[in-house]
């Protein structure tokens, strides 16, 4: 912006440039950096030679685009719907963008109040299949809800299915979501997420690279997934087949050495085979919030042990679940068979085994020892005697 509050040669350039470039086009992106948006867009409204890198014919369809371009007029339409442009240097800007180089946004298209910037330091994205399993929409909106407690921002990408239901996890947990869309901000897609889209942009952001009124295509919507990578500390994926493009958000994530997570799927799922292939990769498995947490979090924030439910044997002294352990599962058995077998002296056995006759876990039958039903059956399902 000049002093006094208008727009200066380089923003309207950039916002210009969003309407000729398409999204993560690295020669434009080149051209930007190695000359200005000012100077990119005088050339190309002078109708001058083309710049390097591109054919004559390329050269002529992007004259075409930048003579029909009106800067001043997004911007006012922009404002209109409530949306901001917001290009790099900006104080709103957030700096992890810039490790796409020549690929990053000219600029990015924001609807809704909170900073980017801030949002963006401590966010996870959470992508996956569009036509999801209920399991895969079960944990994508429990994970986002965990997330949204933990005080993580959730990123994705405003499409049916995994992000949708991301997106509603974290709403409904009172927390952040972001949506980055592959159309312009003020158009929502798809349609029938046109109510929850609207209630991101008042909870929370709704963000893209493409001017007002631009529709979504095929390829903008896998380029939209680098800035999604890029944009958070990690990618979570939650079902994704062989094709899906959140596994192109997840290698994206990956190039740019940020954590890629999955969850994992049954092995029959063939809407759980690409996560199970990241997952053979670098990928880490992880199936609650806590995990997620400990990887794209600060250091102290880890996840709790693992362990089975605490049985009644497992509070039984080392040497008694020693002796325990060596009477056979069946029949009986002398206490010099079972001293020999626990490795102990025949009076320590013989002590140890009143001990666990008391407990429930052996009963005696004439010189010798066995286990109690109760126990056996314990043995089988992990349950203690009685």
């Amino acid at each position: 912006m000049s002093a006094d509050g208008e727009p200066d040669d380089e923003l309207l350039g950039r916002v210009l440039l969003t309407r000729v470039l398409e999204p993560g086009d690295e020669t434009g992106g080149r051209w930007v950096r190695e000359l200005g948006a000012g100077a990119v867009v005088r050339r190309l409204r002078e109708g001058g030679p083309a710049l390097p890198g591109v054919s004559a014919k390329r050269w002529a369809g992007l004259l075409a685009r930048a003579e029909a371009a009106r800067p001043g007029r997004d911007l006012e339409a922009a404002r209109d719907a409530g949306v901001r442009f917001v290009p790099p240097g900006d104080a709103e800007w957030p700096g992890q963008l810039d490790d796409l180089g020549d690929a990053r946004p000219l600029g990015l298209w924001v609807r809704g109040r909170p900073s980017l910037r801030m949002w963006a330091l401590k966010s996870v994205a959470v992508v996956g299949a569009r036509a999801c399993t209920e399991y895969g929409a079960h944990m994508a909106a429990t994970l986002a809800a965990g997330l949204a407690e933990h005080g993580w921002v959730v990123v994705s990408g405003g499409a049916y299915g995994v992000d949708g239901a991301a997106h509603r996890g974290a709403l409904g947990a009172g927390g952040a979501t972001v949506a980055v869309l592959a159309c312009g901000v003020d158009r929502p897609y798809p349609r029938g997420h046109t109510q929850l889209i609207g209630r991101i942009a008042e909870q929370g952001l709704v963000i893209g690279e493409l001017p007002p009124g631009e529709h979504p295509t095929p390829s903008r919507f896998i380029l939209r997934n680098r800035v999604i990578a890029a944009l958070t500390r990690g990618t979570l994926v939650v079902e994704a087949a062989h094709r899906s493009g959140s596994l192109v958000t997840a290698r994206a994530a990956q190039r740019l050495g940020r954590h890629t997570m999955g969850v994992p799927g049954p092995a029959t799922s063939g809407l759980s085979a690409g996560v199970h292939d990241l997952l053979r990769g670098e990928a880490a498995l992880v199936t609650d919030v806590t995990e997620v947490v400990e990887l794209v979090g600060d250091i102290g924030e880890l996840a709790p042990d693992r362990r089975g439910p605490v049985l009644p044997r497992d509070l039984l002294e080392p040497a008694a679940r020693q002796v325990l352990a060596a009477l056979p599962g069946r029949g009986v058995a002398r206490p010099d068979e079972i001293a020999r077998s626990a490795q102990t002296a025949p009076d320590d056995a013989i002590a140890r085994l009143y001990e666990l006759r008391a407990l429930g876990y052996v009963e005696r039958h004439g010189d010798g020892w066995k286990l109690t039903r109760q126990a056996v059956m314990s043995v089988r399902d992990g349950r203690g005697p009685g």
